[in-house]
């Protein structure tokens, strides 16, 4: 064998490093701690510059962790503001730009108000309360912060119990509860307090208190002359029997009044203040009880006369609206047909649309959001979302669009993902055109046949789009072909067809599903002896809907589902809200129209093999949901099993692990049944 001579041992080294970093492979359960994604980008007020935070994951304690970075709107100089495993988030700037605020748990995992001075880096800790503070504004002058907070009360109970003697070791005092919404999703059995708002010197010091009543009080904003507050509120004495009907409100900071600057029944919400401070922003809807109702934009003087609504043709809900520096209009968030996209409208109602493709602030199913700011000349900073890539960070000024980030391509690189393409069908139902995507395995090949999983959303009143999944991904890696779709009742379509299943759901949201189905059985690659369903929330409800009407699945995932909406509607966090706008009479007053649209009524029916996963502390759909349907199937002899995430509410995958849990519980099931 000829010997090489030492000298070509690097280019041979290099040359195998090439031919390795060439050969990508799939994406892995492990890949999902490796993922960052840009969310909250701040464009500062002369637009030269944008923060924004930098979302990643430590496999080690298995958190979700956040940093905020820094970047000139060209794209040069990126680098971090701040470093470490912590949460760093919620950067505003001052007005002068001189200065920021955030959010983080830096100093002793406290979550605590920083100021950072942004010409040298200095950062000070204004607040160290034992709650951490809600959204904060700065005054015009930069002088003050305010912002809300929960103030706890105690609790009083009408139990009185009999001293116990001495040495005794007694269970703890019980609960005494009097307030309908006692638990929330996420928080757990709420403490006795409300939202109150506070003014904050900007040099230090004790907070203020503004408020002190019964009732929340949400994301203040400031007057022109800094002199009075802007809020969103319900405090109406009827207020936990309707939960929505909330209104702008006008705090006097000389005095503490508050005055009703809105009144109509229905959300108020989001004030704005013109750069003039003359006029008023807001968004919210006529309350019908429906659904689904779209979100409307108003306009209003700031003494609450002279209320509109900005009148326009789109009919898509108007989300996040800022004013133009001009004054003159507003930009505005909306969701268009599963994608979603930056508009302008103009005080007259004119609207362009500016900038699309945001979205991705999701790593596990790919639901549409985003975030964006405008500086005062009108540059944008938004995230930009793909179905290639979780939210990266871009800007727009002059028509031109500009990304600036790349936040996984180290990862990427080595890794291939599957293809996604959108397609639509007519649903067989009543030949109305429905969106979907599918997604191909990795080193697809259209002569072979795959097994398909239908993956749907929850909500219902959400929607899916062209952004990225690493759930959806994940399972396309494991050789599946992946449809997502976005059926009757999903949002980004207009309020009709959102509206589809107001007081039917589930119902003919079945046949557009089976339509997709069938639509991607037609081309031919996909192997119709092994067709898999899963979803959760609302795709929860679907899937075990579906399971009651047919055998055509092989095996079916229902994941953190509504399966008795009598039981629901009285054990989920919110008891005032499902049943009015869900269903048009309490339980017991109509028990058959909830009946017949419970997912319980049909197992009798079921045949397919069917897992249920929820988290153990779910109150959205507590678990107690999918105990009552594991219970049927047993008794029914249908195979089954379920899956309790421990600790975990109904956002899963709030907790890195957890959606590492919910994808390989998911594809276990499915290769159980695969052959």
């Amino acid at each position: 064998m000829k010997t090489l001579k030492p000298y070509y041992l690097p280019l041979l080294v290099l040359l195998a490093g090439s031919q390795l970093w060439s050969q990508k492979t799939k994406l892995e359960l492990l890949d999902i701690f490796n993922m960052e994604y840009v969310s909250d980008p701040q464009i500062s007020p002369d637009g030269k510059q944008v923060i924004y935070v930098r979302n990643f994951k430590d496999v080690m304690t298995d958190k979700n962790l956040s940093n905020l970075w820094i970047v000139n709107f060209d794209g040069s100089q990126n680098r971090p503001l701040t470093s470490g495993n912590q949460n760093d988030f919620a950067p505003k700037w001052s007005h002068d730009g001189k200065k920021i605020v955030f959010k983080s748990n830096m100093q002793d995992r406290k979550m605590k108000l920083f100021m950072m001075w942004m010409d040298t880096r200095e950062t000070v800790a204004l607040l160290n309360m034992p709650q951490s503070p809600g959204s904060v504004s700065w005054s015009y002058d930069d002088k003050y912060l305010a912002f809300s907070m929960f103030v706890p009360k105690k609790s009083g109970s009408i139990i009185k119990l009999p001293p116990k003697p001495e040495g005794a070791k007694w269970n703890k005092p019980p609960i005494y509860i009097e307030k309908m919404d006692y638990r929330g999703d996420g928080q757990g059995y709420l403490k006795n307090g409300n939202e109150q708002l506070f003014v904050l010197s900007t040099d230090g010091g004790s907070p203020r208190q503004l408020t002190h009543s019964d009732h929340d009080h949400g994301a203040p904003i400031w007057s022109r002359d800094d002199q009075k507050l802007y809020f969103t509120a319900n405090l109406n004495e009827d207020h936990e029997f309707e939960p929505r009907n909330s209104e702008i409100y006008e705090l006097r900071l000389s005095d503490g009044g508050i005055k009703a600057l809105t009144s109509r029944k229905g959300p108020d919400f989001g004030p704005v203040l013109s750069p003039d401070g003359k006029t008023i922003a807001y968004t919210g809807f006529d309350d019908r009880y429906q659904g689904y109702q779209l979100t409307k934009l108003y306009l209003m003087n700031t003494d609450g006369s002279g209320s509109a609504e900005v009148s326009t043709t789109l009919d898509r809900d108007i989300e996040s609206p800022k004013w133009a520096g001009d004054g003159k209009g507003l930009y505005f968030r909306f969701d268009d047909r599963g994608e979603t996209k930056i508009g302008y409208v103009t005080r007259g109602g004119k609207v362009t649309n500016l900038a699309g493709n945001l979205g991705g602030l999701s790593l596990g199913r790919p639901y549409n959001a985003a975030s964006y700011s405008v500086s005062r000349d009108g540059a944008l900073a938004f995230t930009l979302g793909a179905t290639d890539h979780p939210a990266d960070l871009a800007v727009r000024n002059n028509k031109t669009q500009k990304r600036l980030t790349r936040l996984n391509q180290d990862l990427f690189s080595y890794r291939k993902l599957g293809k996604v393409s959108e397609l639509s069908w007519k649903s067989s139902f009543d030949q109305r055109e429905i969106q979907g995507w599918m997604v191909t395995p990795p080193d697809f090949d259209p002569n072979k046949k795959y097994p398909l999983i239908l993956e749907i959303h929850g909500g219902p009143f959400a929607s899916y789009g062209s952004v990225f999944s690493a759930e959806i991904q994940l399972y396309a890696a494991a050789g599946y072909v992946v449809l997502y779709t976005n059926p009757r009742g999903s949002t980004s379509y207009g309020e009709e067809f959102g509206n589809l299943i107001h007081h039917d759901y589930p119902n003919h949201d079945y046949e557009d599903l089976m339509s997709g189905v069938d639509a991607v059985l037609e081309k031919g690659f996909v192997d119709e002896n092994r067709l898999y369903v899963t979803g959760g929330s609302g795709g929860g409800v679907l899937t075990a809907w579906i399971v009651g009407k047919t055998n055509r699945f092989k095996a079916a995932v229902v994941a953190k589902p509504v399966i008795n909406w009598y039981s629901f509607v009285l054990y989920a966090d919110g008891p005032s809200f499902f049943h009015k706008y869900w269903f048009p009479n309490k339980p017991w007053e109509d028990p058959s129209n909830y009946l017949k649209r419970s997912p319980i009524s049909y197992v009798g029916n079921i045949e397919t093999p069917t897992m249920l996963l929820t988290g153990e502390e779910d109150f959205r759909t507590p678990i107690a949901e999918s105990e009552q349907f594991y219970a049927a199937l047993k008794l029914e002899k249908v195979e089954s099993a379920m899956v309790r995430i421990p600790g975990a509410s109904h956002g899963i995958a709030n907790q890195p692990s957890n959606l590492v849990a919910k994808i390989a519980g998911v594809l276990a099931w499915f290769e159980k049944y695969k052959e």
